[in-house]
Parts: structure tokens; sequence; C-alpha cells
């Protein structure tokens, strides 16, 4: 194809996606009440325990509204539309792809989309927890009120924070099918990454909730461990290949 046929097929393929994405944020605005709803869960929950009206959703400006059902249409719809620009970009890379660049890639969004997806659910089951802790240390004459923008931000924050955490071995896996890391090396670094993974969860949840702190960091150790060990089959199966071949398996790869 010529540099002309590229850019037509690149500005067929965007508006494809542009229009996958416009009607994502069309079915998000609509179910948007569902949506804020399941996010004030834990406010409910708040007003169980300490009192009716003890913590409540702040809407501070006339647009606020408006405003966070279109940011919510937008981040939503984007999730919803996901199968469909998604396959736009893959349609438009592929054919300068080789069939082993295919296969990884391929492999790789199998592995990453069900990661994402799952961190992602541990982030929406841990999130009540860390807003019930942190809402625990306003005094019994206080009211929390809880800006409408900031409450969304921190709730989307926390899951895509979450998401890309369990999606990082699929990185490291990725490194390793590369050369750049061996797997006996990420496996002889796993006090590292305890304590990385400790740290990250103490950072994501309260150090008053316990519980969620030790139940992500583990999820986190188990996932570095399940990289590591894969990394080390697939450093067996390239060392045995090289053997096959005649060459030395001590070095790297050309």
């Amino acid at each position: 194809m010529s540099l002309g046929d590229h850019l037509r097929e690149a500005r067929r393929r965007l508006i494809i996606a542009v229009i996958g994405l416009a009607v994502g944020m069309v079915v998000a605005f609509i179910v948007t009440d569902s949506v804020i709803a399941f996010m004030t869960l834990p406010i409910d929950t708040i007003n169980q325990q300490r009192g009716a009206e003890f913590a409540e959703l702040m809407f501070t400006k006339i647009s606020s509204g408006f405003n966070l059902r279109i940011r919510m249409a937008l981040s939503i719809g984007l999730l919803l539309s996901a199968p469909v620009w998604l396959w736009q970009i893959w349609a438009f890379v592929m054919p300068g792809l080789t069939r082993k660049e295919i296969k990884y890639t391929i492999a790789f969004v199998a592995a990453a989309v069900p990661l994402f997806f799952a961190g992602g659910y541990v982030a929406v089951m841990v999130a009540p927890h860390v807003i019930e802790v942190m809402s625990s240390f306003v005094p019994e004459v206080g009211k929390n009120f809880l800006d409408s923008d900031y409450y969304y931000d921190f709730i989307l924050k926390f899951v895509l924070v979450i998401g890309v955490s369990f999606v990082l071995p699929v990185f490291m896996v990725a490194l390793n099918l590369a050369g750049i890391v061996t797997g006996k090396a990420m496996l002889r670094a796993w006090r590292i990454a305890v304590l990385v993974a400790a740290l990250f969860a103490a950072v994501a949840t309260p150090a008053a909730d316990i519980g969620s702190m030790l139940l992500l960091a583990g999820i986190l150790i188990v996932l570095y461990f399940i990289a590591a060990f894969l990394s080390m089959f697939f450093d067996r199966r390239k060392h045995r290949r090289r053997i096959a071949e005649g060459l030395d398996p001590d070095l790297p790869a050309a």
C-alpha cells in the first residue's frame, strides 16, 4: 500500500472507532443512574453504621450533575466500545506484523484483558472498605460531605491503578520473551517483589484496613511468581531450541 492508501485506511478505521465510542457513550449515559447508585453503596453503608445523613454526595455547581454524567459516559463508553476500537487498531497494524509477532500479540492481549478486568473487580470489592475505613476518622459531631467530582475520580483512578497493576506480570513475561530479563533473575528478585507488592498495597489501601491490604498484596505476589515460573519455562524452551540448532545456549539469540 502507498502512503496515501495507508492514510485513507487509518482514517476509515478511526471513523469506525469514533462511531463505536459514540454509541458506547450514549448507552453509558443512559445507565449512569445505575452506576452512580452502585458507586454510592459505600455511602449508604456508612450512613447505616454512623446514622442517617452522616455522609452525603455533594454537587456544588449547577452543572455538576451533567458534567459528572458526561465524564462517566466517556470512561464507561470507552470500556463498552473497547471491542470495536481495539479491533480497528489490530486490523490496521496486523498486516505489518510477522506470524510470530501476531501470535505473541494475541497471547499478550488474551492474558492482559482478563487480568485487567480481574484487577478492576478486586478494586471494586476493596474500594467500599477503603471509603468506610477512611470515613471512620471523621468525628461523631461532623459530617462527611463528598464532592461528586472528587469521589468519581477516586473510584476511577483506584480501579485503573489496581487493574494496571494486575497486568504488570504480563509485561514481565513479554520482557522475558524479548530476551531482556530471565526467569531466574525474576525468581532471585522475589524479596524485592514481595516488598514492592506490600508497599503498593499499603499505599493503595488505608493502613487501618489490613484485610484489603493483605488481599491485594497476596494477589500481586502470586501473579509475580506465576510470571517468573512462566518465564523460566520459556527460557528452558529457548535453551533446548538453541541446542537443537547447534548453537551455544549460553549466548543471547541474535
